[in-house]
């Protein structure tokens, strides 16, 4: 059941919208004093971040954040600090990652492919390492040794260089929920609209264009009535008008 949970919300990060404030790429450009802290001093930067995600609050604490099948089942809700320090030292790889994966879930963040690209190059780099450290073993060859050292001194450079970014990418995502980089643009509410009232005598004109320039600007009609122009004093109607079968006009009843 875990596990299948697990590959649940895997696939339900491929769904999220949202995107971290700053990718792998700018992490040392916008932060550079902290991703070197992250560098030199990995554990300790982890174990400071989960516990900010918390929000200071270690009742919540659970080993690798719930996603480890370890989770759970470590003790965590007697001694939560030293539970985490234990998971930050000894698992430092998954505490990273348990953390970015609170993130995620929590502000609906996917991940770009830029991000992908760089994780999958670390893991496949470890990978490469590994095998070639177990058949320089198995053969034996000193110059396939010396390889597969430089090998793994790389892979290693690049794993902890990549864990910095993460971590500095997630402090700043923090800084941002926090609110350390100002007050979030709020939407601009919409101006009053003005209804008109059967106790007035003219609807308003709220939200229709003004007359032209050297046309008469006259008064909307009342409610029910033709908006038709008065026509002035001393000239003609026009030819058709009035109808047929209608009196002419000054006739009284």
């Amino acid at each position: 059941m875990g596990s299948q949970s697990n590959l649940d919300k895997m696939q339900l990060r491929q769904n999220y919208r949202n995107l971290w404030h700053t990718d792998l790429m700018r992490t040392i450009q916008n932060d550079p004093p902290y991703c070197c802290f992250a560098l030199w001093c990995g554990p300790c930067v982890s174990y400071m971040l989960r516990k900010r995600a918390l929000y200071n609050d270690m009742s919540r604490y659970v080993c690798c954040a719930g996603y480890m099948p370890c989770s759970g089942r470590c003790g965590e809700s007697r001694c939560p600090e030293f539970c985490l320090a234990t998971e930050a030292c000894l698992c430092f790889g998954n505490s990273v990652a348990s953390t970015r994966f609170l993130l995620q879930d929590e502000f609906n963040i996917q991940t770009t492919q830029c991000d992908n690209c760089i994780i999958g190059f670390m893991f496949c780099l470890q990978q490469i390492a590994c095998i070639f450290s177990i058949v320089a073993m198995i053969v034996g060859s000193e110059e396939l040794s010396e390889a597969s050292q430089i090998l793994s001194c790389l892979s290693d450079m690049v794993y902890c260089s990549v864990c910095a970014c993460m971590q500095t990418q997630h402090k700043i995502e923090m800084d941002k929920r926090d609110g350390k980089f100002g007050p979030q643009p709020a939407m601009a509410v919409p101006a009053m609209q003005q209804m008109s009232r059967l106790d007035q005598q003219y609807p308003p004109t709220v939200g229709y264009p003004p007359p032209a320039y050297g046309q008469p600007n006259y008064p909307p009609p009342a409610y029910g009535q033709p908006n038709y122009p008065p026509s002035a004093a001393g000239y003609p109607p026009p030819a058709g008008y009035p109808p047929a079968g209608y009196p002419p006009a000054g006739y009284q009843r």
